[in-house]
């Protein structure tokens, strides 16, 4: 690792601290697999105001296996795409019941073979639930990883083999929390606020946003 890449991490740790904190709510670990097939192309937020009430009508992964389609598709109606996510909710919750009996596989393999997983949603799990090291690629990483010049890519798994040869494994989980909260209160898509950041002297923008290296 060179000392420029050593340098933002030390500021991303500065500013947001070191502790893997999970922005999605859950209790067990099965319900954060859950809340994060819901918290595709949707807020954490608003997957948080659904899913404790969810939780409550659904308590157990044999509860969702067996559920209507259309009461699961009202339960989750204020979610986008929740037509598609309540199909997949209860087709992974089958699978889970029955083949892996209401646990959930560590593999990266058995995880993304589930309905609704991909590799995001599995790092997600790995990272937080097996503390596997882990990197996540959503919106915020993707778009800010190109910016700070760790990756040119735009496909999500290519961004993900770039940034595991540039960041330490220790690093892996903690980098996607803290460009979450990054991404949400400075280096925004449409309007980053490049007066306010701290790692602007590293940006190498070249979306004609932030500062060009």
């Amino acid at each position: 690792m060179n000392k420029r890449t050593q340098a933002i991490l030390d500021k991303l740790d500065e500013q947001y601290g070191v502790d893997v904190v999970c922005h999605l709510h859950y209790k067990e670990p099965w319900q954060l697999l859950i809340a994060t097939i819901l918290s595709a192309q949707c807020t954490d937020a608003r997957v948080n105001l659904v899913t404790p009430e969810l939780f409550q009508k659904y308590p157990t992964i044999e509860a969702f296996a067996n559920a209507d389609i259309e009461e699961m598709e009202q339960a989750i109606h204020s979610i986008g795409f929740y037509h598609n996510k309540a199909r997949n909710l209860i087709a992974c919750c089958e699978r889970l019941h029955m083949e892996y009996h209401d646990e959930l596989p560590s593999a990266i393999e058995d995880l993304t073979s589930l309905a609704g997983v991909g590799r995001k949603t599995a790092n997600v799990i790995r990272g937080n639930i097996f503390h596997e090291p882990s990197i996540v690629v959503d919106t915020h990483v993707k778009r800010i990883s190109k910016r700070l010049g760790f990756t040119k890519e735009e496909d999500p798994v290519k961004v993900e083999q770039d940034l595991m040869k540039v960041l330490p494994k220790e690093n892996w989980i903690r980098y996607n929390i803290q460009i979450i909260s990054f991404g949400r209160e400075i280096c925004k898509a449409p309007t980053p606020k490049c007066e306010m950041c701290f790692l602007s002297q590293y940006c190498k923008s070249t979306d004609g946003k932030g500062k060009k290296k």
